[in-house]
């Protein structure tokens, strides 16, 4: 599985990337997650609020820092 937290390296975003890393230890999954930080590059995947996170190439959350039991729902479910 692959993950990207995309954002600036604001406080949402590591935020965000902790509880992503925090969900993938807990449920035992096997995934990898980038920390996508250039505004090009986050631009590219169409979104402009962030953070936002990408699972397998999909949008599943941008502009807000997720719950832990959606990240959940999008890693097993995915």
């Amino acid at each position: 599985m692959d993950i990207k937290v995309l954002g600036p390296g604001c406080a949402k975003c590591k935020k965000t990337e902790k509880l992503v890393q925090e969900v993938i230890k807990e449920i035992g999954v096997d995934a990898t997650v980038e920390k996508v930080s250039d505004m090009m590059q986050i631009a590219s995947y169409g979104v402009f609020g962030t953070p936002s996170v990408i699972v397998d190439g999909k949008v599943k959350c941008t502009g807000k820092v997720p719950k832990k039991d959606d990240i959940k729902n999008w890693l097993l479910n995915k």
